[in-house]
């Protein structure tokens, strides 16, 4: 459970994970030094992975982002995964419960490169069969951790 210091600090950089100390503790009302130790402890401990911009893919020419529900036989479902991570038009791969074994969400340049990625998926050993649901609006995609 989170302290109500670092939720604090953690709903600033939600929201700008650019600002200074200075300003955090302005936001917060937490002094600096306890800012960055703050900081400091949660990335030590991995509760803060990195600091990333957050992109509109359209803008770097990806117009097209599909979900594929995707079905394994003979186990190796982990390294199937990992390797379908590889792919840099993945963003995410999930491993789920229900009749589907694994979704994975990736943003596309047009239906041509859809189509080349799930072909490229479909020739895997270990996958039987895929859904690929296209994504006609999105109305939040929002990566940051409920605090």
């Amino acid at each position: 459970m989170l302290a109500e210091n670092e939720r604090k600090i953690v709903a600033c950089l939600n929201r700008d994970a650019r600002k200074s100390y200075r300003e955090i503790s302005r936001e917060t009302g937490v002094s600096v030094p306890a800012v960055i130790q703050t900081i400091r402890k949660m990335e030590e401990a991995g509760a803060i992975k990195g600091y990333i911009p957050v992109l509109n893919p359209e803008y770097f020419g990806f117009g097209l982002m599909a979900i594929i529900l995707m079905r394994f036989t003979q186990g190796k479902l982990l390294e199937t995964q990992q390797k379908i991570a590889e792919d840099r038009r993945v963003m995410a791969v999930f491993d789920v419960t229900g009749d589907w074994d694994s979704v994975v969400i990736g943003c596309f340049l047009d239906r041509q490169d859809l189509n080349q990625f799930i072909k490229k998926v479909l020739s895997i050993k270990y996958i039987d069969r895929t859904v690929t649901q296209l994504v006609l609006n999105v109305v939040k995609n929002d990566p940051r951790v409920p605090v």
